[in-house]
C-alpha cells in the first residue's frame, strides 16, 4: 500500500490488472454476492462435520472466509494470488480472534500443494471465473473429503436464445452455459447436484458495483447508471455439488473433456 491510500504495484502485474485492483481497491466483496447469500448457501450444502475443514478458493479480501469461520465454526484455507487481500484478510481475522481458524494462502486456486480429501466443503463465491468452470470441476474433485460438498457460482445463460451482440460478446471474453449444461459438466466430473439457486438481483450490485459510485482519479465511475437490466444475458446462479458418501477420486474417464475456456 503506497501513502495514496492505493494498493501498490505487484512486481509482473500488467497495467490492466492493475487498473483493475486500483478501482476495486476498498470494495467490501469482490464480486456479486452478500452475507445473507452466504448463510443461504450454508443452509442449501446440509449437515456438515463439526469444525469443518473449508477451502474458500478466490476468497478475495475474506467476506465469506470471515463468515464461514465465525458462524460456522469452520477452519478455513483462504486462498487468493492477490497478497494484500490476504494480508487484510489476515489481519481481520487476528482482530476478531478468528486467527487459529482462518489459514491465507498465496497460490493458483488450481493448483493446491495440498492432499486429496482435504476439506468437507470447497467454497468459491464469485471467482470460478478466473479458472473456468471446467477446470475448476476437476482440479478440486480430488481435494473433496467423501460426502464433502462444493459451493460454487457460475454465470449461466436464464433464456434460450440470448441476442446475437450479447452472445458474441461473451462467447469471446467467457463462453456461458445453460443451467442444464452446467450441471452435466458438474455429474461428468463426478458430481451429484443437490441445489440450484439464482442469486438475487440486489446480490449483483449492492455491495460490488454500487459502492464504485463517485470519483476515481477525476474520473467519474458510475455503478448505477449500468444499472438497467442486461436483455437476453447471463445471470450469477449458485450450484451446489456433493460428492457421494462412497466415492474417492474419480477415474480419470470421468472427468469431462471440453478444453478450459479463455479468461475474460
Amino acid at each position: 500500500m503506497n501513502d495514496t491510500g492505493t494498493p501498490d504495484r505487484a512486481a509482473g502485474t500488467d497495467p490492466v490488472t492493475e487498473a483493475f485492483f486500483a478501482l476495486h481497491h476498498g470494495l467490501p466483496r469482490q464480486g456479486p454476492g452478500s452475507d445473507a447469500t452466504t448463510r443461504r448457501l450454508l443452509q442449501m450444502a446440509g449437515p456438515l462435520p463439526e469444525s469443518p475443514r473449508v477451502l474458500d478458493a478466490g476468497c478475495g479480501p475474506g467476506r465469506s472466509t470471515l463468515l464461514l469461520a465465525e458462524e460456522a465454526g469452520a477452519r478455513v484455507t483462504a486462498v487468493d494470488l492477490y497478497q494484500p487481500f490476504l494480508d487484510g484478510l489476515a489481519a481481520e481475522a487476528a482482530r476478531r480472534g478468528l486467527g487459529d481458524r482462518v489459514t491465507v494462502v498465496n497460490c493458483s486456486m488450481d493448483r493446491l500443494p495440498v492432499p486429496d480429501h482435504s476439506f468437507d466443503v470447497i467454497w468459491a463465491e464469485g471467482s470460478v471465473y478466473t479458472i473456468g468452470f471446467d477446470v475448476a470441476l476437476r482440479a478440486w474433485r480430488r481435494l473433496l473429503a467423501p460426502g464433502g460438498v462444493l459451493v460454487v457460482t457460475e454465470i449461466e445463460w436464464t433464456v434460450p436464445d440470448p441476442a446475437a451482440p450479447v452472445r458474441a460478446y461473451w462467447d469471446a471474453a467467457y463462453p456461458l452455459r445453460t443451467r442444464a449444461a452446467n450441471t452435466d459438466a458438474a455429474q461428468a466430473a463426478g458430481y451429484r447436484l443437490r441445489a440450484h439457486w439464482p442469486l438475487p438481483e440486489s446480490d449483483w450490485w449492492d455491495e460490488y458495483y454500487t459502492p464504485l459510485t463517485g470519483t476515481w482519479p477525476g474520473r467519474t465511475r458510475s455503478g448505477p447508471a449500468c444499472r438497467r437490466p442486461w436483455p437476453h444475458t447471463g445471470r450469477r446462479s449458485t450450484c451446489v455439488a456433493n460428492t457421494a458418501a462412497t466415492t474417492t477420486t474419480p477415474p480419470t474417464s470421468s472427468a469431462p473433456t471440453t478444453p478450459p475456456r479463455r479468461k475474460p
